[in-house]
């Protein structure tokens, strides 16, 4: 045998050697269900442990098949074929992703009631709730528009999600030769016990009010939407008018007009405020701001107190409507336009809702959200319309 063919049999020896070594490694673990990631990013571990080393980054959505699960931690594979652990409540199931995707979709067309920011890091949460997972962050004084608002019990628990995938049930299988009709043998159950007697409810017994957050819904920058806690929240409206807030919380905000103070332009404000946090409806009293030239400050045009009022307001140059509870309960939407530095009525209509296909809490109520009113025309408007039209038939 020549020194090449020697050499060729040992090539073939050491790559069946490899080939072999390669089949007998370990198998891949199959995937027992789907996940997405969560946070804006998350570090997949070694071991079930916060401190352990991480073995991968992942990003929020991306998917990762579940390979394992030891109480609140999950044995998760990554696309790329790393494996690690992570928290449950760092995962989304596919349902989370949807209604996730489905609120950025719904909230691109709303209006922003203003923008908004914050002094600290603000988690951006997937649901209105502190358990929910947080799958962006806004920095300290970046801005951001507020959308919608609402209170939830923070004993509120997340919809039911479904990370592991169902084991299919074994087939039935009979005996042979069983007799069709024949009843069984086994002995019939036994009925369930009466349920114990409730006791009646002291009316006089102290009652623990249950403890709620206040969330709002945002829009960032990026058109990523979510909840955060309002009470971390600043709506970002001059100082010179927020001044006259009293202690209240700004809820919403805009531009109506402006003034001309000999060269300087300064808006005509119309605003919403809360008296504190926590309440059933989005501001108890709105008002308009206009600018004195004389006195060179910002004083009131218009208010109006002890509203139930609902977001969205809706304005534009020189009008604007509110959503407010009539004194039937029923909601109205009422239209005011801005005439000068006077705020004068512009008619009532029904107030236009709509519920939020995605239901951030499952079987809790589904937020209402307010869908825009166009306001009607203005009787200036309407005026300079039929002069117009008057002018033009001569």
């Amino acid at each position: 045998m020549t020194d090449s063919a020697q050499r060729a049999n040992v090539l073939l020896i050491l790559a069946a050697l490899f080939l072999t070594g390669c089949a007998s490694g370990p198998e891949r673990a199959p995937a027992i269900g789907d996940a997405f990631v969560g946070p804006a990013t998350l570090p997949i571990r070694k071991d079930i442990d916060t401190k352990s080393a991480a073995v991968a980054q992942g990003h929020h959505g991306d998917h990762v098949e579940i390979i394992g699960q030891r109480r609140l931690w999950y044995k998760v594979r990554t696309d790329s074929g790393i494996e690690g652990w992570t928290e449950d409540r760092q995962l989304l199931d596919s349902a989370e992703m949807n209604r996730l995707r489905k609120l950025a979709e719904e909230t691109a067309g709303l209006p922003s009631q203003g923008k908004a920011t914050t002094y600290d890091v603000l988690n951006v949460h997937a649901e209105p709730n502190r358990n929910s997972p947080s799958f962006v962050q806004v920095k300290e004084k970046e801005v951001f528009d507020v959308i919608a608002h609402r209170v939830i019990p923070r004993a509120a628990k997340l919809p039911k999600r479904q990370l592991i995938r169902p084991v299919p049930k074994p087939p039935v299988v009979t005996k042979k030769g069983k007799k069709k009709g024949k009843e069984s043998s086994a002995p019939p159950p036994r009925p369930a016990p009466p349920p114990p007697p409730v006791k009646a409810a002291d009316p006089e017994a102290p009652t623990t009010p249950e403890a709620q957050d206040d969330w709002t819904l945002i829009r960032t920058s990026g058109g990523q939407s979510g909840w955060v806690l309002t009470s971390r929240v600043y709506m970002s409206i001059p100082d010179e008018v927020a001044q006259y807030a009293e202690g209240h919380r700004i809820t919403s905000y805009f531009s109506i007009g402006s003034v001309d103070d000999h060269g300087q332009k300064k808006d005509i404000w119309l605003w919403t405020t809360a008296e504190t946090l926590g309440q059933d409806h989005d501001f108890d009293s709105y008002r308009v701001f206009t600018w004195s030239s004389g006195r060179h400050r910002y004083e009131t045009a218009y208010i109006q107190r002890r509203e139930r009022g609902y977001l969205p307001v809706i304005a534009k140059e020189g009008e604007f409507s509110v959503c407010v509870e009539d004194k039937t309960g029923a909601r109205v939407r009422k239209l005011y336009t801005l005439i000068g530095n006077s705020v004068r009525p512009a008619g009532i209509q029904p107030c236009e809702t709509r519920t939020e296909t995605n239901a951030p809490l499952g079987e809790n109520k589904p937020i209402q959200l307010h869908a825009p009113v166009v306001v009607k025309q203005s009787w200036t408007e309407a005026l300079r319309d039929r002069v117009r039209r008057f002018f033009s038939k001569k």
